[in-house]
């Protein structure tokens, strides 16, 4: 965990309320994983006082790059910022996802995105490109959940990794008409992939739950990232506590990325 001045290479929109900031991060780059997140001061007096956490969308080389939405006073005044500026950030944090030593040559990998979720499953589906490579046989399969079509997010770029690319959405606008847990459990119905599928996930709290219990029944492994609100985001102040089987944890500091079956819904 480092805490540097970066500086920005592009900010950029991407659809109608999402943007991708690209920071030049030598020292931060090298050690990021899957499923970590960096914390951002965006300068703009009290009411932007705390920190914003986002999760590491992508690594090329010395660049490190997240995915945002616009919905805040935070947001809207990190949108604003122009390539050459500076900022400041503390990262990586958390832990990521863990899959090398889960996958075997047939090994069904099933990413799992809500919304926003997708930010950091493309950095894993790069890793994940990287192990098929080597001995994963199989394609992963990405299971994208949004509201309506205009908020899909990055199914071209799973494609491009080779992943086989699934969309749910609530109004039926694109892909299957309902939610992305929905359409989980229609591809966990054949006996010989739910036997071989491992599942990484993120997404809002309730579509998580959902798909913590639909792997539970299917006797199905799952990750999932989870997204809370985060005040110091390095574990000090105890504000983003969730409870777990094994008791009281932090998703900043043991998270975000947890076993689905360790958390207490």
């Amino acid at each position: 965990m480092l805490q540097l001045k970066v500086k920005i290479a592009y900010n950029k929109k991407a659809g109608y309320k999402y943007c991708h900031l690209g920071i030049i991060a030598p020292k931060i780059a090298g050690s990021c994983l899957p499923g970590q997140f960096l914390n951002v001061r965006i300068d703009g007096g009290a009411e932007l006082l705390l920190r914003r956490p986002f999760s590491i969308h992508r690594v090329s080389g010395q660049r490190i790059e997240i995915l945002y939405e616009i919905i805040g006073k935070g947001t809207r005044a990190l949108a604003a910022k122009k390539a050459g500026e500076y900022l400041d950030v503390i990262g990586p944090l958390g832990n990521g996802f863990t899959y090398s030593l889960q996958l075997t040559a047939y090994s069904l990998p099933i990413l799992v995105a809500g919304g926003m979720g997708v930010a950091p499953l493309i950095f894993l589906a790069e890793k994940l490109a990287k192990c098929k490579a080597q001995s994963v046989k199989r394609k992963a399969l990405v299971l994208i959940g949004a509201k309506a079509k205009k908020d899909i997010l990055c199914a071209k770029d799973f494609e491009k990794l080779g992943c086989i690319v699934k969309i749910a959405t609530d109004d039926g606008s694109a892909g299957f008409k309902g939610r992305v847990t929905e359409l989980l459990k229609e591809c966990l119905l054949d006996a010989k992939d739910r036997a071989q599928s491992i599942i990484y996930a993120c997404g809002p709290r309730p579509m998580l739950k959902e798909l913590s219990r639909a792997c539970l029944g299917s006797d199905t492994p799952a990750q999932i990232s989870l997204e809370e609100h985060m005040a110091c985001g390095i574990g000090a102040c105890l504000g983003c506590v969730v409870q777990t089987r094994q008791g009281q944890k932090r998703v900043c500091r043991e998270g975000p990325v947890f076993d689905a079956q360790e958390i207490i819904w």
